[in-house]
């Protein structure tokens, strides 16, 4: 197999650069979405540490809450367990005018559920065969979906690891799911080749993004994601700032000492500035 080139890592100002001006584009795809009644899904699945979650935040950083939302289910709880698989994904999809982006999705049965034993047999073949049908509806309906899939090397993903054992910040982020994937690797491979085979079709198809250079995943994936979507900019009405009324002679302000003020915390920290005078 021919060695992938080494690729360089964009340079901050760059990156940056590049960025905000995917961002703006990004609101510019919210106000066509909220004005044309579009409906988009965004499904991001991926190796544990493949930069879904940092790329999931520059996608919807921006964007209003009310228009594009994160869709991050736990553990199905015992009720959902006896459901249609598809039913609690379907309860999160969008309306008119909506985005909804996946973090990670219905195709769990197609990599930890398959190969931690958390499905069985059955229900994963079936899971193959009718998730092409399943998509094809959402499709058909309308709906816009996009499906990525972030790939990231053996050791980059052991390196990432590494880096949140003492990180206070991302310790969170190890479970023990994590550490099973570092010695499952090749069945996570297996599994991830085996889902492709099945369900990039012509009409809901996978999209790749090489995720082992953080910042030029984000990057790629964006740009991607905005070349495929057929949205214009919605003309608006210009905004002025009207004039602020001449204070009235009726209302005056009641005393601080009846609201409670949270501490000023910013003020200890740069400390006694009388101190030395």
């Amino acid at each position: 197999m021919a060695k992938k080139a080494d690729k360089k890592k964009l340079s901050n100002k760059v990156y940056e650069a590049e960025l905000f001006r995917l961002q703006t584009e990004l609101v510019t795809l919210q106000e066509w979405v909220k004005a044309t009644g579009a409906r988009i899904v965004v499904i991001f699945e991926g190796r544990d540490a493949a930069g879904k979650g940092g790329t999931i935040k520059r996608l919807t950083e921006y964007m209003s809450a009310r228009t594009a939302r994160i869709a991050a289910l736990p553990a199905p709880t015992e009720r959902e367990k006896t459901q249609w698989y598809y039913q609690r994904y379907v309860n999160h999809l969008p309306a008119a005018g909506e985005i909804v982006v996946f973090d990670r999705s219905w195709y769990n049965r197609a990599g930890v559920e398959r190969v931690m034993g958390f499905c069985t047999p059955q229900e994963y073949s079936r899971f193959m065969r009718q998730t092409p049908i399943f998509e094809q509806m959402l499709v058909e309906d309308g709906i816009l979906l996009r499906k990525y899939w972030f790939s990231v090397s053996d050791g980059e993903q052991l390196k990432r690891f590494r880096s949140r054992l003492n990180d206070p910040l991302r310790q969170w982020k190890l479970s023990s799911m994590d550490l099973e994937s570092i010695s499952r690797w090749e069945e996570y491979s297996r599994a991830k080749d085996e889902m492709l085979v099945h369900t990039d079709v012509p009409a809901s198809p996978w999209y790749i993004v090489e995720s082992d250079i953080k910042k030029n995943a984000r990057i790629n994936m964006l740009a991607h994601l905005l070349s495929t979507i057929p949205y214009t900019d919605v003309p608006r009405d210009k905004i002025h700032l009207p004039d602020r009324p001449a204070p009235s002679s009726g209302y005056e302000r009641p005393p601080r000492d009846l609201s409670t003020y949270v501490p000023d915390q910013a003020a200890r920290l740069q400390g006694d500035r009388e101190k030395d005078l």
